[in-house]
């Protein structure tokens, strides 16, 4: 190999950050998710981080804040 040959460079692959969710399929009540939506639209939340975290909190994590989530 040539020392003086100037070849490019290819940029690094980022690491996957580890998964923590899992997508699923469930049903609820029309009016479980509408208030849901609902206080998702009050608060600028996701109405799904809103029901991970309510979840959460039935569970006793504890950590029911959805910024965390």
């Amino acid at each position: 190999m040539n020392p003086n040959l100037d070849l490019p460079t290819v940029p690094r692959r980022r690491a996957r950050p580890p998964k923590r969710k899992t997508r699923i399929t469930i049903y609820l009540d029309d009016e479980v998710l509408d208030e849901f939506r609902s206080r998702a639209e009050r608060t600028g939340t996701g109405y799904q981080t809103l029901i991970n975290a309510a979840l959460r909190l039935r569970l006793g994590n504890g950590d029911a804040n959805p910024a965390a989530a």
